[in-house]
């Protein structure tokens, strides 16, 4: 099997007032966050001529998109082959939340932690993602 994990594709956090947890984040640290929360661009090391993303956002607390956990911050990973590696960790005994999602920007799966944390596997199409970054841009 190719690489499982293959950086962080974005870091996901819960909050009483996300308005406002952006707004300090943006006064304070100077992340700027749009509809969808923001965006870090980089290049990869071993193609630098190619971008890559990690998504940064703040969900209400109310948010089911992190369920079934119960904790407040969620960590998508970046990821070869998606499917494939599903497969396995089904395999390996991992729990699978819901089924594969498939965007323009990429494919999505979920799997549960020891720990109750919920961790959503992106194997993204970076040239789409780069196409809606506007809404998510961390810049400036």
């Amino acid at each position: 099997m190719k690489k499982r994990v293959t950086g962080i594709g974005g870091v996901f956090l819960k909050a009483k007032d996300p308005k406002a947890t952006k707004e300090w984040y943006r006064q304070h640290l100077g992340i700027q966050s749009g509809k969808y929360g923001g965006t870090f661009e980089w290049r990869k090391a071993e193609a630098p001529d190619q971008k890559g993303f990690t998504a940064w956002s703040i969900f209400d607390e109310t948010t089911e998109y992190t369920n079934p956990s119960k904790k407040d911050a969620m960590i998508n990973y970046r990821v070869e082959n998606l499917e494939e590696l599903l497969k396995v960790l089904e395999e390996e005994g991992v729990k699978i939340i819901g089924e594969m999602e498939v965007y323009e920007y990429g494919k999505f799966g979920w799997i549960m932690d020891p720990n109750g944390y919920k961790i959503e596997l992106w194997e993204p199409n970076d040239e789409e993602y780069d196409k809606i970054k506007g809404e998510t841009n961390l810049s400036g």
